[in-house]
């Protein structure tokens, strides 16, 4: 153990120094950290402490890191593995992080620091736009904790921090049910509404694009479709590619979302027969415009052959809802009315899963099946039976 130096500082105050190895640089340098104490003694048990540490494999030299730059570079690793949109998503869902607790030092943030953040959020945590200064919701909460646990966790593994001082951090119970007994939760179309809107968009020009989409296609799914994938002889069509948004402003086209969503699926002869109809609109729009028709390829387009994005096709749909005098519910929600319908009509559950671009059924019935209190009264006659059986018996 090296003896601690002492030193005069220009204040008069005098103070012990020593220099210990912690280890070693890329470059193959030895790395060195400099202990500056009160007292002689204090420096020799904190050179114990990390020989110690050093000896047990918990040792974690100092740094001068922030929560954000450690964000940082944490995205960046990512990035090298993950899809633009979904580092899009990460992004957002750290900035809700950032604010409060990006410029403490990495080695100095506590769990009271990530506690106070987050009741903080869920009290008053909205930063932007017409509802400022009230409460994120749990969900959105939940998910920044759950995210910056991750990036904690990669902290640990890369020994800049001795713990994850998130890890043992939830969201009150009290606060998700305050939530639940507030929040409306918005049901999918039933089979009545879903009629409904069939028959209001049935004269519209992106007819096809939103029976595809009643389908069970996501809108994503649905803008992505070229007619090349679409094989009206054989009645079929696959699922390969997609557009999506970041921001609503930039549109970003991927593969599927997962290997499960790449998939094919028969076309039922409604659908095929407005996809047919389409196809023949979009040929005469071509003659009409000829050189200054768009060749994109792509099935959803408009007049001029332009390919439309997720956002002006859900804009569509929000008008013709209007228009039916229907209450709104997001495109994406007619996957669940589809799925809902089939799991009540005895499609079994490897084809629902199938059909719904999942790995396994628990996804599909997790998230897309709901269904409602008129779904539910084969059960009450069936209970029924029940109700007689106990009569008999009397």
């Amino acid at each position: 153990m090296p003896e601690p130096k002492k030193i005069v500082l220009d204040s008069g105050k005098i103070r012990y120094r020593a220099v210990i190895d912690i280890g070693f640089h890329d470059n193959g340098k030895r790395k060195q950290l400099t202990i500056t104490k009160d007292s002689s003694k204090e420096v020799k048990a904190e050179i114990s402490r990390i020989e110690y540490e050093k000896n047990t494999g918990t040792f974690v030299p100092p740094h001068l890191l922030t929560v954000n730059q450690w964000i940082d570079q944490w995205l960046e690793k990512k990035a090298e593995d993950l899809e633009e949109t979904t580092i899009y998503n990460y992004q957002i869902t750290l900035d809700r992080v950032r604010g409060k607790l990006g410029n403490i030092k990495l080695q100095e943030l506590t769990e009271e620091d990530v506690e106070a953040w987050m009741l903080w959020s869920l009290r008053c945590g909205r930063v932007r736009g017409p509802k400022a200064g009230t409460g994120l919701g749990v969900t959105s909460v939940d998910m920044s904790l759950a995210r910056l646990k991750d990036v904690l966790n990669r902290a640990v593994t890369k020994r800049l921090v001795n713990m994850n001082v998130a890890s043992e951090l939830s969201i009150p119970r009290k606060a998700r049910k305050a939530e639940r007994k507030t929040k409306v939760e918005l049901v999918p179309w039933n089979v009545s509404e879903v009629h409904t809107f069939v028959q209001g968009m049935s004269g519209d020009r992106l007819y096809a694009p939103l029976l595809l989409s009643l389908m069970g296609l996501r809108p994503a799914e649905v803008v992505g479709l070229r007619w090349s994938d679409i094989d009206l002889t054989a009645d079929t069509l696959t699922v390969a590619n997609t557009r999506t948004m970041m921001g609503n402003k930039t549109v970003v086209e991927k593969d599927t979302k997962s290997m499960a969503s790449e998939r094919a699926l028969p076309l039922p002869i409604p659908v095929k027969d407005a996809l047919k109809k389409f196809k023949a609109l979009q040929a005469a729009e071509k003659l009409t415009l000829g050189t200054d028709y768009v060749n994109s390829g792509y099935m959803c387009v408009n007049e001029a052959g332009e390919v439309h994005t997720i956002k002006q096709l859900r804009t569509r749909a929000y008008k013709l809802m209007e228009e039916s005098g229907l209450r709104r519910v997001r495109l994406y929600d007619a996957r669940a009315s589809c799925f809902t319908y089939l799991a009540n009509n005895g499609v079994p559950d490897h084809l629902l899963a199938r059909w719904a671009g999942h790995t396994n059924v628990k996804t599909t019935k997790r998230w897309y099946v709901k269904p409602d209190v008129e779904d539910l009264r084969g059960a009450a006659t069936t209970w029924g039976g029940l109700h007689s059986a106990q009569d008999g018996g009397v």
